[in-house]
């Protein structure tokens, strides 16, 4: 089997069964081009069938791209990559064992996750208080983010027929197209709800897009990243909002709480229980109530 019928078969295994979006079959796609233009330079110009391509040839491009300074990061997305990839090819039979088994993925560090606390929220809140069609809409953005946990992505491919204000309850698409519920809070609900009824929203542009700009058009991810970090600039705060840090903020907060960890992997939409806990950090608030609860002479 030529190596570009293989992955043109891949890229449809994943678009057609996993649902993967256009973004990450771009990420593989160029992931295995790069590993076919490296075969072919080491093959003389000629990429080889799958079927002859070895464990060495794995080996020696992992070894030209670490002597480049390639990250690891990024060295560890390319290998998931290809053992997908290889992967598929033993299950389909064309290959006779699975080819990346032994090949180790380098150990990356797992920094923690950078969070807001409640007074910084507030605070962010606090300066998106305008009276105005955007000062509602982006209320209701920042409410939305902290008060469900989703993704940037996900609120704004926002739909009407997804939401119901009055329970509070929201169904999104979340990676692979899966489908979960999140829930708002009472003010986050409110928030909502003020920007839904303002008459200059029901008369303009979109009828299914929540979130829409000035123009009547679905706001985009960039636009909502923007206005969070002007947002967190005029709250004076030193770290970057961003739509990530009040996803990190909704699990910190909750866990401090003493949310189980299974229920926020849920609301965060983690296929894996071991991403989520990445939000098992020790906060001082959650040290603090510990050491009172245990210690005779608290």
């Amino acid at each position: 089997m030529t190596f570009s019928a293989a992955v043109d078969a891949f890229v449809r295994h994943l678009s057609a069964e996993k649902n993967y979006s256009a973004h990450t079959l771009d990420n593989y796609t160029r992931d295995l081009s790069q590993f076919a233009r490296f075969l072919g330079e080491a093959h003389g110009g000629a990429t080889p069938a799958v079927e002859s391509i070895n464990i060495v040839d794995v080996r020696a491009h992992l070894a030209t791209m670490m002597s480049a300074g390639r990250a690891r990061r990024s060295v560890a997305r390319y290998l998931s990559s290809l053992r997908s990839f290889f992967k598929f090819l033993f299950r389909q039979g064309v290959l006779a064992a699975p080819l990346m088994s032994d090949v180790k993925t380098p150990k990356l560090p797992r920094p923690l996750p950078k969070f807001l606390t409640l007074l910084d929220v507030e605070r962010v809140l606090a300066v998106l208080a305008a009276p105005t069609l955007k000062g509602r809409r982006d209320r209701a953005i920042v409410e939305a983010l902290y008060s469900t946990g989703m993704r940037v992505s996900e609120l704004a491919g926002l739909t009407h027929a997804q939401m119901d204000t009055r329970s509070g309850v929201l169904r999104v698409l979340g990676k692979g197209r899966k489908e979960r519920l999140v829930l708002l809070g009472g003010p986050a609900r409110a928030a909502v709800t003020a920007y839904l009824a303002d008459a200059k929203y029901c008369g303009r542009g979109s009828k299914d897009a929540v979130f829409k700009n000035r123009f009547g058009k679905r706001l985009g991810v960039l636009s909502i990243e923007r206005m969070l970090a002007r947002a967190g600039k005029a709250a004076g705060l030193a770290q970057r909002v961003t739509p990530h840090t009040l996803r990190h903020s909704f699990a910190t907060h909750l866990l401090d709480a003493g949310a189980d960890l299974r229920s926020v992997q849920e609301l965060l939409g983690h296929a894996s229980l071991s991403t989520t806990q990445i939000y098992t950090h020790i906060t001082p608030e959650r040290l603090k109530r510990a050491y009172d609860g245990a210690h005779p002479r608290h």
